[in-house]
């Protein structure tokens, strides 16, 4: 059967429906929010939208910990809502992409109260029991991600269950098939609805080492991805519904690298679509730092250029990229690696450019496309379980950090950065909701809007509908060949992409100095030029300097 790849063609945006925007004045984002947006997603030019969890939850990870996956959480709305959203998308030519969360549920999920009861019900083996060590303690050192150990001890079992995030969150029991199988089940129940495809979180998690060896240092998390039967898992779930019902897929693959990539996504395995990698994300990580990722460095673009252009290389022919530089769980990339203040437009456009001008499905986040930047809030201030089971961990307990140096770090890296409620206009909580929001506004709203960005002559939204077309009207963003130049230049991104008798330069300054363009120049040579987007409008040919944050695609001759 040959399977739709609409999504070859596709620019994704993401919303995260909690901060998106809230229509009945509770303070939180709702369905008939997204569905009131559908006009401005259409008008940026989006082809899909993948909507974060709604499904029912007590919200400890923000619906990450799912009660049932098959109902609406009344936070958000009602199914019917749902179901409706999903066909006026489709109406309007856009496709919708469900957050699919199966490594683990909320330990209100039914199937974990009842998995307490005991070691002899039909739901007992649907998580990871394993009882104490003779004093008393975990079963081994494994730690979860948002600190502390993996493992909670369950009273009414008399066992200590997996966790990989919160206590809240147990870990499914992949090597059950009945578990397998409930999950299918829901991915049919969904695609029975319209729903075109999944985001699968934390994906390649879900299968454990069943001798549960203690990792090398205590409460690690290194044990968890890509364990044993992982591609097994993901390989039976491609054949029993995602390929049967033609289902586009991109998970979640933290540990992925380049060279590993295709054995999740080469079509010829047939297990998924595309991938996050996180090693991308990860160029201003101190590495091997006891302070896991809260010890950070200055970004480091030679080792970004690297990355990125590693993937480029490695895929091609093999699989698909998925692109990316933000989303619910990174904080806003102006903020963290450009200049949020200065160059704020500039910056955006620049970081958009050399992102959008690469092969793969590209994916923008709420926001991303008006320069929305990080808060700077006080500890207290923010809302994430990871933020404060991390501070516990850290600076309290472990006390390897201290209080000012975590803050410093949140403000540049945490995942609470991204999740300001969206910032439509200069009215009261920039028009999200009429009542006090979930979670702080970022105060900079007055100044940085929907309502503001698309009035301005330097619209950071109307350069994205822009870079959005291109990847329309062309095929060689698509299909075009890749070829990185001046890998370790600390200041340009400057790249090839060509097909056929078609050849694109494109060009970036990460520098917040002007920069000479001869290393440009000598690589176009002296040939006839054509600028297809620009973040500089009064560039004409490339005879100046470029401008701080300037980036540019030019065709040549």
């Amino acid at each position: 059967m040959e399977l739709n790849k609409w999504w070859k063609d596709a620019v994704i945006y993401q919303i995260y429906p909690k901060s998106f925007k809230d229509t009945n004045g509770d303070g939180i984002g709702d369905l008939a929010g997204i569905k009131e947006k559908l006009p401005y997603l259409n008008e940026l030019g989006v082809d899909g939208i993948w909507i974060s969890p709604v499904y029912l939850s007590p919200q400890v990870d923000n619906g990450y910990d799912i009660t049932d996956y098959r109902i609406i959480d009344p936070m958000f709305g009602t199914n019917e809502e749902m179901y409706e959203l999903i066909d006026l998308a489709h109406e309007r030519g856009m496709k919708i992409i469900m957050d699919f969360v199966a490594n683990h549920t909320s330990d209100h999920c039914v199937w974990f109260k009842e998995s307490c009861k005991g070691k002899d019900n039909f739901f007992s083996d649907f998580y990871i029991w394993k009882d104490a060590k003779e004093d008393g303690s975990e079963p081994n050192n494994w730690g979860s991600s948002f600190g502390g150990s993996a493992w909670t001890w369950n009273e009414e079992r008399g066992q200590y269950y997996l966790h990989y995030y919160a206590a809240e969150q147990p870990d499914l029991n992949w090597e059950n098939p009945n578990v397998r199988q409930y999950i299918y089940d829901m991915i049919r129940f969904w695609k029975s609805k319209g729903v075109d495809g999944w985001r699968m979180d934390v994906i390649t998690s879900i299968s454990k080492d069943q001798s549960f060896p203690d990792n090398e240092r205590p409460y690690s998390t290194s044990n968890q991805q890509n364990g044993p039967r992982m591609h097994e898992f993901i390989h039976e779930m491609n054949q029993e519904v995602l390929t049967p019902l033609n289902m586009m897929t991109v998970g979640e693959s933290p540990a992925a690298k380049s060279y590993d990539a295709h054995l999740l996504v080469d079509p010829k395995r047939e297990e998924l679509d595309m991938i996050f990698t996180f090693e991308h994300m990860h160029v201003d990580r101190v590495h091997g730092d006891v302070n896991g990722r809260w010890a950070t460095k200055k970004r480091d673009l030679p080792a970004l250029k690297k990355i990125l252009a590693s993937w480029q290389i490695e895929l091609r022919g093999r699989g698909w990229n998925a692109l990316y530089f933000e989303n619910h769980d990174r904080a806003r990339v102006i903020s963290r690696w450009g200049n949020d203040t200065n160059y704020r437009y500039e910056c955006a456009t620049a970081f958009a450019t050399v992102l959008h001008g690469l092969q793969g499905t590209a994916y923008v986040y709420q926001g991303e496309e008006i320069g929305m930047t990080n808060p700077k809030f006080e500890l207290e201030e923010y809302e994430d379980i990871e933020l404060r089971g991390n501070y516990e961990h850290f600076v309290l307990n472990q006390k390897t950090m201290s209080h000012d140096d975590f803050l410093a770090a949140v403000h540049k890296i945490s995942r609470d950065n991204a999740r300001t409620p969206m910032q439509w206009n200069d009215s009261v909580h920039a028009g999200f909701s009429t009542a006090e929001p979930w979670f702080k506004v970022n105060p900079n709203y007055p100044e940085i809007n929907v309502e503001k960005d698309r009035a301005s002559e330097k619209s950071i939204f109307k350069y994205y509908q822009d870079l959005i077309k291109l990847r329309h009207t062309t095929t060689i963003l698509r299909d075009g060949e890749f070829e990185l130049f001046l890998a370790d230049d600390e200041e340009l991104f400057v790249y090839k992409r060509f097909e056929g008798e078609k050849t694109w330069f494109v060009v970036a300054n990460f520098s917040e100095q002007s920069r000479s363009i001869e290393e440009v120049c000598s690589l176009v040579g002296n040939r006839e030029i054509n600028f297809i987007i620009k973040n500089n409008t009064e560039r004409k040919d490339l005879a100046s300097d470029l401008n701080p944050c300037e980036a540019f695609i030019v065709e040549i001759g």
